[in-house]
């Protein structure tokens, strides 16, 4: 009998940026081990135009293509939550683990301040994938 992969949300005040970062990077390395999905409390037109352009040009994702900012209620039953630092309070949203990976907001900075957030983002997915897969947090 196979095991159903668990579903991971990355949670933002606007969906709009970090959130939506790691739900790209989460289906593109991470695919096998879980399913990634991003929402936010409130949520902005459109995903960041910086986000876009930096992990199109990293990692050949079009983001604007298969991902839209989401809110909350959008989300299906969630394993998972990762909440990116910005103090999100998630509503009684159901999860069986939560952590929150106090990620700055790179939103009107440089290019270097968002290929930090990105790069950190690709680390934290690493070990999120790691611990998922071994059995650690569920």
């Amino acid at each position: 009998m196979s095991k159903t992969k668990p579903t991971v949300a990355f949670v933002c005040v606007h969906n709009s940026c970090r959130s939506q970062i790691a739900e790209a990077l989460g289906k593109k390395s991470h695919a096998d081990i879980f399913t990634s999905f991003s929402a936010g409390t409130e949520v902005k037109a459109s995903i960041n135009k910086d986000a876009l352009r930096l992990v199109n040009r990293l990692y050949g994702i079009d983001m604007a293509k298969d991902q839209r900012p989401k809110l909350l209620e959008d989300l299906p039953p969630v394993d998972v939550i990762i909440t990116m630092g910005c103090g999100v309070q998630c509503p009684s949203l159901p999860c069986k683990y939560r952590e929150d990976w106090l990620l700055e907001d790179p939103t009107g900075k440089d290019d270097a301040a968002f290929l930090a957030v990105i790069r950190s983002i690709e680390k934290r997915l690493e070990d999120l994938a790691f611990r998922i897969s071994q059995g650690l947090i569920l």
